[in-house]
């Protein structure tokens, strides 16, 4: 198993692309594995043919351990010699249990079981999805990785018969209640990440909180002029691409907020490289704008769509997901007004961006009242680089080009 990203520990088989006896060369994908950030491939590094395979798909292999022998053909290898014997997954029901002649007759429509979903490849969340709506399943196409069936597939999946639903047995009201008290769910490899480096994070980082308002009024009507001008075919400004070019900017002039604090030193950065936070259905990763300061709106439109996009559905590379200098995390999607981010190590500080809310303001020095879009942003500073005044001074030239869209031009 080899250290596909830069913090694998270990990886779990997705799905094996050779099988035994087959016949390989170096450089070609021998199976896709699942790591603390995304699905990559595990490719040959010899030619021959795949003598034996030592971990099921499913497996979590530490890294450095064998899942496979590549040799020459006929040969003989010793299942478990070479090295420790990974991780073996829970071995899954046999395909066929009994022949045919004993099977019991199917029932017209499958109704969910709570066994139904150990059967099938699916995501804990998708699994609780399909218990809820009573969704079998074995009965809906998996467009995850590996035939992996994951949230969007079981809510695409039609709705059992109305009969059939009244026709199973039911003690209670409550659609979730399956008559086992709870379920354990193993961590993804993603989650334990999430797990080690938020420990790593909130504990040892001395955080601190700086909330400021900003007026998006006419940041507001420059996205909406821009969206006109480039229409249909141009892509789309979004608010996020335009707090994420503002945020480089601001750092470019506060090269203190700009920095990483190392065990013996602070790296200040002179490049600025944006991670921008992307919840994915098991967890949350965060892909890199590399030199948004260099970028205009409509690139870092593009970028940052592709790069979500492909976090989603873990296809992200390592060099897209690592190095950010500073990081920026949007929950104004999701109706939040105000939230604190944690910092991800070993940046300095990442800002938390709430929702866009029209609120009455006073005008003309506060003997009226007028509604006007506004936005409260939340910088989470880690003490030891990043002083009170400082993250102050960052947040106040973010807030002067927010409110003045032209200021980003200066």
């Amino acid at each position: 198993m080899e250290a596909l990203s830069p913090t694998m520990e270990e990886g779990r088989l997705v799905k094996w692309t050779k099988h035994e006896g087959d016949a390989v060369k170096s450089g070609d994908t021998l199976a896709e594995v699942e790591t603390d950030k995304a699905v990559m491939e595990l490719v040959a590094r010899a030619d021959g043919q795949l003598l034996k395979v030592l971990a099921a798909e499913g497996a979590t292999v530490p890294v450095g351990n064998i899942v496979a022998w590549i040799g020459k053909p006929g040969e003989k290898v010793d299942g478990a010699s070479g090295g420790q014997p990974p991780t073996a997954a829970p071995k899954p029901p046999p395909a066929a249990a009994a022949p045919a002649a004993k099977a019991p007759a199917p029932a017209p429509v499958p109704v969910a079981t709570a066994a139904d979903a150990t059967r099938v490849k699916a995501s804990p969340l998708a699994k609780r999805i399909a218990k809820e709506a009573g969704v079998d399943l074995n009965l809906v196409q998996g467009s995850g990785p590996g035939g992996r069936v994951i949230k969007r597939d079981v809510e695409g999946a039609p709705a059992p018969a109305a009969a059939v639903a009244a026709a199973a047995p039911r003690t209670t009201p409550d659609a979730r209640r399956t008559g086992v008290p709870y379920e354990d769910v193993p961590l993804t490899q993603i989650r334990k990440t999430i797990a080690k480096r938020l420990a790593a994070s909130i504990g040892p980082i001395p955080h601190f909180f700086l909330t400021t308002e900003i007026d998006m009024e006419r940041a507001a009507e420059a996205r909406e002029a821009l969206n006109k001008q480039l229409g249909e075919a141009g892509g789309k400004i979004s608010f996020n691409d335009i707090i994420i070019k503002a945020v480089a900017l601001a750092l470019v002039q506060h090269r203190a907020c700009n920095a990483w604090f190392q065990e013996d030193h602070i790296r200040y950065w002179n490049e600025v490289h944006i991670g921008m936070a992307v919840a994915i259905e098991d967890g949350l990763i965060t892909p890199v704008i590399r030199n948004a300061d260099l970028k205009n709106l409509r690139e870092i439109g593009a970028e940052s769509r592709e790069l979500a996009g492909r976090a989603r559905t873990r296809r992200l590379k390592p060099e897209e997901y690592t190095g950010a200098t500073f990081s920026v995390s949007n929950l104004g999607m999701f109706d939040i007004d105000q939230f604190t981010a944690v910092i991800n190590p070993p940046e300095a500080g990442i800002v938390a961006i709430g929702s866009i809310v029209p609120k009455p303001v006073p005008e003309g020095g506060g003997d009226r009242l007028v509604v006007r879009r506004r936005l409260r942003v939340t910088m989470s500073c880690d003490h030891r680089v990043i002083d009170g005044a400082t993250g102050a001074a960052f947040l106040r030239t973010l807030k002067q080009m927010l409110e003045n869209p032209l200021a980003m031009l200066l």
